[in-house]
């Protein structure tokens, strides 16, 4: 790839997949039906698949078993990573049964948690390890990506153990913003503040609240 893809053109790649993915056999798409299906224009989306070499035939569109696979290769997606989830509360065990990680090339490769009693026991079939285990299980383990599922106050300290066991690529679902050195990468998904951002939308639609409800 000759030129480097824009941050925000990679936010956009993993929808063009997901809805090429949904396309069943469809043998060719175009421009204008991903754009009206990602919601954007479609100056947009070919602006954003030049980015991967791929710019389709005028008139013929973008073939898709072939688009699938150059933005998956964009994406490092034809290859596996390991995941360790850190926290195996109620968020912790539901992201480490998810089945979507499976089938994106993500493997679960360990669990850990802070509670003795969690520790020995299985989520998805992989046994919890405690987390004075976790930079030598990350290091032998070779793991990719760190998910912080822990609560706001302990996600600091965990995304410090990870960075310095070598994982460079962290997603915090921590309610709280965590910091980490320089090439680490971190994401972070925040259910209240997508929540707010609605509410600020929604505000916007309705006009507000009525007066009695803010007094």
């Amino acid at each position: 790839m000759k030129t480097p893809v824009p941050r925000a053109t990679v936010q956009r790649l993993p929808l063009y997949l997901q809805i090429l993915d949904e396309r069943g056999d469809q043998a060719r798409t175009s421009s204008d039906e991903l754009a009206a299906l990602a919601g954007i224009t479609a100056a947009k989306v070919r602006k954003d698949l030049s980015y991967l070499g791929s710019y389709g035939t005028r008139g013929v569109g973008y073939d898709v078993e072939q688009l699938r696979f150059e933005i998956r290769r964009a994406l490092g997606l034809t290859r596996d990573w390991r995941l360790a989830i850190v926290g195996v509360g109620n968020l912790g065990s539901a992201l480490a049964n998810y089945d979507g990680f499976q089938a994106g090339g993500f493997c679960i490769a360990a669990v850990f948690d802070a509670d003795p009693a969690k520790v020995g026991t299985e989520v998805a079939g992989v046994t919890v390890s405690p987390v004075g285990r976790l930079v030598r299980d990350v290091r032998r383990l070779g793991i990719d990506i760190g998910v912080v599922a822990v609560p706001a106050e302990a996600a600091q300290g965990v995304t410090d153990t990870l960075a310095a066991a070598g994982v460079r690529s962290i997603l915090n679902f921590a309610p709280t913003v965590v910091r980490a050195p320089d090439g680490v990468e971190i994401r972070r998904v925040d259910l209240s503040t997508e929540l707010q951002v609605l509410g600020y939308h929604l505000h916007l639609v309705t006009g507000g609240p009525p007066e009695a409800a803010i007094a």
